[in-house]
């Protein structure tokens, strides 16, 4: 797909993003040339290679599931702007 196919006021509307004409024309340009690389890695035959989810086996990724203490309070809350009885305290945000 060439730049010139890229609806990019679409696509910035889908990223609600208020693209100056300049910007605009940087990221069609980019797009345009992420879309490019994209269609070159199409054009590699992997008939042959069997598809997986992860280059390395993985076996057992998991820590064991055992019980331990937790933080102490006065460390879980050091770098908290604020706080209140022990506990974080965040702006209101529903009425």
């Amino acid at each position: 797909m060439a730049a010139t196919d890229l609806n990019i006021d679409h696509v910035a509307r889908l990223a609600r993003l208020a693209l100056t004409p300049e910007e605009k024309a940087a990221f069609a340009r980019q797009l345009g040339d992420v879309l490019h690389h994209i269609e070159q890695l199409g054009k590699v035959d992997v008939s042959q290679v069997e598809p997986t989810a992860h280059a390395f086996p993985v076996v057992n990724v998991w820590d064991a599931d055992e019980p331990r203490p937790g933080l102490p309070v006065e460390v879980a809350l050091q770098n908290a702007p604020r706080q209140r009885d022990h506990m974080f305290a965040v702006p209101k945000v529903v009425e």
